[in-house]
């Protein structure tokens, strides 16, 4: 059977981070690796995040809904354990409800194919004031993990599981966080990682409306500059909704440049290839002033 991951992680996290740490460990072990994106975007930035690595990569993503958006990825699951991978890595959107993959996997005949492996939730360190239906999909992805993957910490600084622990006390969900359940991404060793497994813990379930709760902006071939998209992230972030991360890539000054900005990170990388695009996510969004702000 292939054995079957699943890395996830609230929008911008570091999960594509962490996949191309993890996916070099296992290619180094002598594994053959399929790294399948599963996107409910009609553009997937994160799979050109992932171009430099000598593996397979595949890709579910955009639909009209749920269900239709599941038949695609149990159809690309099947696709895929026919190409000869013996391990796969689902990286879902950072919005993602993990009944999604234990929904498609218990099912004939991917459970006849896929044998699950581990499960990570990457956590931001700095996670705070996480809106009702945030909180509840980072319940869905936390509960489920065999190790909590904590990013952006700074100076060696302890993660208070407080935050986290709340909110899954808030959905009825048993489990509670301790510091042996947890590894920071600045101090990884894979080979301790490698078979943490996955838990099955439940919670209370409430229907998500992805369409009405969380939004996507995108700016195709867009003449945006890099300073111009620092200057006004200030303004994005605190007028226009609830913005959650700001991704894509700019050609300038002759090179490409990957752009991943959250509220508290400004990440630009110089990089080989790239498209011309820019991609607002968040709640609740304000979409006339956001194309104000970057049309001005």
């Amino acid at each position: 059977m292939v054995r079957i991951d699943l890395i996830t992680g609230f929008l911008g996290s570091g999960k594509t981070t962490f996949i191309k740490k993890y996916v070099k460990y296992l290619i180094d072990s002598g594994e053959n690796v399929c790294i399948l994106e599963n996107d409910f975007g009609a553009i997937n930035v994160d799979m050109m995040f992932l171009d430099d690595l000598d593996c397979g990569k595949e890709m579910v993503s955009g639909a009209c809904d749920y269900d239709c958006h599941l038949r695609r990825f149990k159809t690309k699951l099947i696709q895929i354990a026919m190409m000869g991978y013996n391990r796969v890595i689902v990286e879902p959107s950072g919005i993602y409800d993990t009944d999604e993959f234990f929904d498609a996997l218990y099912e004939e005949p991917l459970n006849n194919l896929y044998e699950i492996s581990n499960i990570f939730c990457i956590y931001d360190f700095n996670t705070s004031n996480l809106s009702y239906e945030s909180r509840y999909i980072l319940t869905s992805e936390s509960s489920v993990c065999g190790k909590l993957i904590v990013s952006k910490r700074e100076n060696n600084e302890e993660l208070n599981l407080d935050y986290i622990n709340n909110i899954l006390k808030e959905f009825n969900c048993n489990r509670v966080f301790s510091n042996k359940d947890i590894e920071y991404t600045d101090n990884l060793d894979f080979n301790k990682l490698i078979n943490v497994g996955y838990k099955s813990y439940d919670h209370i379930k409430i229907p998500v409306n992805f369409d009405n709760n969380y939004d996507s902006i995108y700016y195709l071939d867009s003449n945006i500059t890099i300073n111009k998209l620092l200057s006004i992230k200030e303004r994005l972030f605190n007028e226009c909704g609830n913005v959650v991360r700001i991704k894509g890539f700019i050609y300038e000054n002759n090179s490409w440049h990957k752009i991943n900005l959250t509220e508290k990170i400004n990440e630009v990388e110089t990089i080989e290839n790239g498209q011309k695009v820019i991609i607002i996510i968040g709640e609740n969004l304000n979409k006339e002033l956001i194309n104000k702000i970057i049309n001005e």
